[in-house]
């Protein structure tokens, strides 16, 4: 039999994982190139030959998306295998119609062929949405099990967008190492609150590599936690699967792909952010729950927020500025910051897209609905210097920065500002501790 010609549509991340633990050395297959979206620049450059695998003395192309159709005929492709995550269903058929109208097969892989065995007990944190609350679950889940003496080491779902031979396998466990490895905004959002509480987190490209690291780390390992992106599947096989949705977006945990997956292979879902939502849209989660996935355990959470200083809130015109990528392909329209300007007597948030330079003004042409926030973007150099200059353009007595890493730490924000903190918060019954504490003595820890 000839070997099948496949082509990755990915967004630098899932499809390398994809590749890598089901194509790279797999001789029934030749992968011809990779096709990037929603990362800037990330395009026109090389998945190298260092990280490919023997099949592949020369590295594998990447492309835009925008060329599928091209790259279909001219490569001769027979299979395009779909590679990323939080998109709608509407969005996967479109490219299932795309590449088929082009001549091609359409695939997803699945957890069976993707899923790595650790040789730790592994706990993974997923989502039904960007933006849900994985990393302050996660955060929650590290607490409970550093309470009862043990090693945690945590992995955090692939944001490789800089030299991908240099970032196969990233440790972090100080605030340094997130400069040593040219840390992104939307990277250091993610690494910096574990650094900070004293836990090592890894991530990088090559998912076998980084967990046999993980589980050799040279301060200890007890327990593995799968910290997962967007609404991924984890990469890694779990031992207890938390799964959080988000009642500001109810209905979309079975609109989107893959975050119903994620639902229904959960044994824990968290309904967070409950203290901020409608009690109409908490029941469409719990029904949603109920119709896919009846079996599992169901925790009710909010999203407490607190600042730094009130003062520079009450009764001024703010801009808000939140986490990127929870606004764009997150779709959200608010976060924490808007909640704080609510909370603590705004007199106004201003709308910053008149005052919009640079990269920033394509962010809001590609993701329109935004609305009247500031996604703290910084994918690279050129976005960290536009929201700088954004901030200083907006004309605004203050500014709420409502990230989960302090800004003023990468950019010169020349207003006053103050912070927005939240950490999960379980109400009642069934909680987090009942199901860690099964989960250690289920392991012997």
């Amino acid at each position: 039999m000839p070997k099948k010609n496949v082509l990755i549509i990915g967004a630098a991340g899932r499809d390398f994982h994809n590749f890598n633990t089901y194509y790279r050395d797999n001789e029934d297959y030749n992968v011809v190139a990779f096709t990037a979206a929603q990362i800037p620049d990330i395009d026109g450059r090389k998945y190298p030959a260092e990280l490919a695998g023997k099949l592949y003395p020369k590295g594998i192309s990447i492309y835009s998306e925008d060329e599928l159709v091209r790259l279909i005929k001219e490569l001769k492709v027979d299979v395009c295998v779909f590679s990323y995550s939080d998109v709608p269903y509407s969005k996967v058929m479109e490219m299932s119609a795309i590449v088929n109208a082009a001549g091609a097969n359409f695939a997803l892989l699945g957890t069976k062929d993707t899923m790595i065995k650790s040789t730790k007990p592994l706990i993974a944190v997923g989502a039904v949405r960007t933006g849900c609350g994985k990393s302050q679950t996660s955060r929650r889940i590290i607490e409970l099990l550093m309470e009862k003496g043990l090693k945690v080491v945590a992995i955090r779902h692939p944001m490789p967008y800089g030299d991908l031979v240099a970032q196969k396998v990233q440790r972090f466990a100080s605030i340094s190492d997130l400069k040593k490895h040219k840390c992104t905004i939307e990277e250091m959002e993610e690494y910096e609150p574990h650094v900070e509480r004293g836990n090592v987190i890894y991530s990088g490209v090559d998912y076998e590599a980084i967990v046999r690291a993980a589980e050799k780390d040279p301060d200890g390992c007890d327990v593995i936690l799968w910290d997962g992106g967007n609404n991924d599947f984890p990469f890694y096989k779990p031992d207890l699967m938390v799964t959080v949705a988000d009642p500001h977006r109810a209905g979309h945990e079975l609109k989107y792909y893959p975050g119903e997956a994620t639902l229904r292979i959960a044994d824990v879902v968290v309904i967070n952010k409950m203290d901020s939502a409608s009690p109409e849209n908490i029941q469409i989660v719990r029904e949603s729950i109920a119709k896919v996935n009846p079996k599992a355990a169901v925790i009710d959470g909010a999203s407490p927020i607190k600042i730094d200083d009130p003062s520079i809130i009450k009764g001024k015109k703010v801009l808000v500025v939140e986490d990127g990528p929870t606004l764009t392909h997150g779709e959200m329209k608010i976060g924490a910051g808007t909640v704080a300007a609510k909370k603590f007597g705004a007199l106004e948030c201003i709308d910053p897209r008149p005052y919009l330079v640079g990269k920033l003004k394509e962010t809001f042409e590609k993701y329109p609905n935004i609305g009247e926030l500031l996604p703290a973007m910084g994918y690279g150099d050129q976005q960290v210097k536009d929201l700088e200059k954004t901030i200083k353009n907006t004309k605004c007595d203050s500014v709420i920065i409502g990230t989960p890493i302090d800004l003023n730490r990468i950019i010169k924000i020349d207003k006053p500002n103050t912070r927005v903190y939240y950490d999960l918060q379980e109400i009642g019954n069934p909680n987090l501790k009942e199901f860690i504490g099964d989960f250690v003595k289920k392991h012997n820890l």
